[in-house]
């Protein structure tokens, strides 16, 4: 029946540029077209009335039959190209090759026939390998160069990291040699002051020493003693002030070795403010005088006495020397839980604003203050031996109204 028509299917399949091929219920090739014998390696008329598994490689036979049998069954519905798992066919010359295969049922005077359409995919499938292949190496070169970027990365992080610590290791050197040059720029300017400060403060007392000592020649006769006593008075007084001044300078030694040795005993407060007062007053001005606080009889510490009395001195001999006459100096005494504090409050000159910040350095000389004598050391001295015993020293000052210097000190040695 099929050969009735084998006309109008000529005319058909030749005019379709993929391979068709026509089986029968039984599997037998019942028409092929030019392109399906020359895709498989058979010449023209060469396939028909072969059966269809003579184009499928042996591998695939066993499930061919079911998978057959089930489509006929089901012939009621087409098979689009491309559709289900990979397709081979093999060539004449045994030669496999993927394909693409469109299914279609139909029916011709009441038998069955399957259409299938072939397409030979070979190039798009070696396209698709290599492709597949690219991607892969591709990949591969990404992971590789990812890698290869992140050890980068870690490196120039470990770099970076190690850049930081020189750079701050750099800094560190370069603050350690400024504060070395800082600190020797100051040693040479200490020096200078020292040279500058012994010059002067021991040549002005030398020199009355001197002159006084030249006097005292003239004076021979016994109605002259007076004369000689005031002459005699002016080297004593000269030879303690310079006595004073080379203790100063023993105390700094001694300060900056820790070889003070303070003597801690049990003592009166209204002792120490007797003598310093009483000295004190030898040194006062026309109309000056140091106002005392009453009723301190009932204060008594256990501290290095002597440092006390050198710190009270101290200030109240600068409150003396900066304050002019008819004025007064007070010193107050409190105590507040463990600690005693002194406030000692002069009327001078006071210290200029730019100047208090270093005035308890060692030789610094206030600018208001460079013309009277003074070594400029003695604030450094008791502030030295008051951080020595758990105390302190700190000041109020404003220029041309004056100073008050608080000296706070622990009543019992911690």
């Amino acid at each position: 029946m099929f050969q009735e028509n084998q006309e109008i299917f000529n005319i058909l399949f030749e005019a379709v540029s993929e391979g068709v091929i026509v089986v029968d219920k039984q599997q037998s090739i019942v028409a092929s077209n030019s392109s399906a014998g020359k895709m498989f390696g058979y010449d023209k008329g060469e396939l028909i009335g072969q059966f269809l598994s003579i184009l499928i490689p042996s591998k695939y036979h066993p499930n061919h039959g079911s998978h057959f049998t089930g489509f006929m069954k089901n012939n009621s519905n087409s098979r689009n190209m491309g559709q289900g798992r990979d397709l081979y066919g093999i060539t004449k010359n045994k030669k496999e090759f993927p394909l693409e295969v469109g299914l279609n049922p139909l029916k011709i005077n009441g038998e069955t026939y399957i259409m299938a359409l072939i397409i030979d995919i070979t190039i798009r499938k070696e396209t698709e390998n290599k492709i597949e292949k690219l991607n892969s190496q591709l990949e591969k070169k990404v992971i590789e160069r990812t890698s290869e970027l992140n050890s980068t990365i870690d490196k120039l992080k470990e770099l970076n990291i190690n850049f930081e610590k020189e750079i701050e290791k750099r800094v560190e050197a370069e603050k350690k040699i400024k504060v070395a040059l800082k600190k020797e720029k100051e040693l040479n300017e200490l020096k200078t002051k020292f040279l500058s400060l012994v010059s002067h403060e021991f040549k002005t007392p030398l020199s009355g020493i001197l002159t006084s000592t030249i006097l005292l020649e003239k004076y021979k006769l016994s109605e002259q003693q007076d004369k000689r006593d005031k002459h005699l008075q002016t080297i004593t007084s000269k030879v303690h002030y310079l006595d004073n001044i080379l203790n100063d300078f023993l105390s700094i030694e001694r300060l900056e070795s820790g070889k003070v040795n303070y003597k801690f005993t049990t003592f009166n407060l209204s002792k120490v403010i007797n003598e310093v007062v009483y000295n004190a007053n030898m040194l006062l001005k026309s109309g000056q005088r140091i106002n005392i606080p009453q009723n301190i009889d009932e204060y008594n510490l256990y501290q290095d006495e002597k440092i006390l009395e050198l710190s009270l001195s101290n200030l109240i001999h600068n409150a003396i020397k900066y304050s002019p006459e008819n004025a007064h100096i007070d010193l107050k005494i409190e105590q507040i839980g463990k600690n005693i504090i002194f406030t000692i409050k002069d009327q001078g000159r006071g210290i200029p604003k730019k100047d208090q910040k270093h005035i308890f350095n060692r030789y610094f000389r206030a600018e208001n203050a460079l013309n009277d004598q003074g070594t400029g050391i003695g604030l450094n001295i008791v502030k030295g031996h008051l951080e020595n015993l758990n105390g302190s020293i700190r000041f109020i000052s404003n220029e041309n109204k004056g100073s008050t210097f608080i000296i706070e000190l622990p009543i019992k040695k911690q």
